[in-house]
């Protein structure tokens, strides 16, 4: 996953499928103004639960846009990255199962998609559960991400699934109880977003089993 080389960047194409930029204008209380934003895909993320072995199943990868969160905020430009002291990892997110709605299907299909797809268990969409709609980069984007809930067992295991397909790499990970509480403490540096501690946090207040 961490083999990164060959860092630069390009102008976004016209024709990006992901995401498209514009300027909103309008007017408020008779004064004209505008913002800057960003088309982009609605999507799914899902909290899944092994009930066999009592984890909670989550995945990382690299994510571009937090490696160049991180070289930016330091004034670091492509070319000049000192791959030691910015290593790929600091870029390595730990994130809930997700994915983008980019074709005809239900939500909930979606989701039943990218839990075997990311994390490789085959499960019907009536065990996918939904539980609540947000809106997420309210300050570019404002779109909609549906946060569902599975649980899973063992038995539901493809072998050959998870990981991701096409070129995504993905890594599974799985947390007990006592270490997913643990990324809630204060004091934590997380490289997560919103979305995951939002899920991680509905988990441990509605679902988790009580001990």
């Amino acid at each position: 996953m961490n083999n990164i080389t060959d860092i630069h960047y390009g102008p976004l194409p016209a024709d990006s499928p992901y995401v498209k930029p514009f300027r909103f204008h309008y007017t408020q209380n008779g004064k004209q103004k505008s913002w800057d934003l960003l088309k982009v895909h609605d999507s799914v993320s899902i909290v899944i639960f092994n009930v066999t072995r009592k984890k909670l199943v989550f995945v990382k990868q690299f994510r571009p846009a937090v490696y160049h969160g991180v070289i930016s905020s330091d004034g670091v430009e492509p070319g000049s990255i000192d791959m030691t002291k910015y290593p790929p990892e600091i870029a390595v997110t730990m994130e809930l199962c997700a994915g983008i709605i980019d074709k005809p299907l239900s939500t909930v299909e979606i989701a039943r998609e990218e839990i075997l797809e990311e994390c490789g268990y085959d499960i019907p969409a009536n065990r996918v559960e939904e539980i609540i709609r947000y809106r997420s980069g309210v300050g570019t984007s404002g779109a909609e991400q549906t946060l569902f809930y599975a649980e899973v067992t063992d038995a539901d295991k493809v072998s050959s699934a998870g990981g991701g397909v096409d070129d995504e790499i993905i890594d599974v990970v799985e947390y007990d109880l006592e270490e997913a509480r643990k990324l809630t403490d204060k004091g934590t540096v997380i490289t997560s977003p919103p979305s995951f501690l939002f899920g991680l946090l509905w988990f441990l207040t509605n679902r988790a089993p009580k001990t």
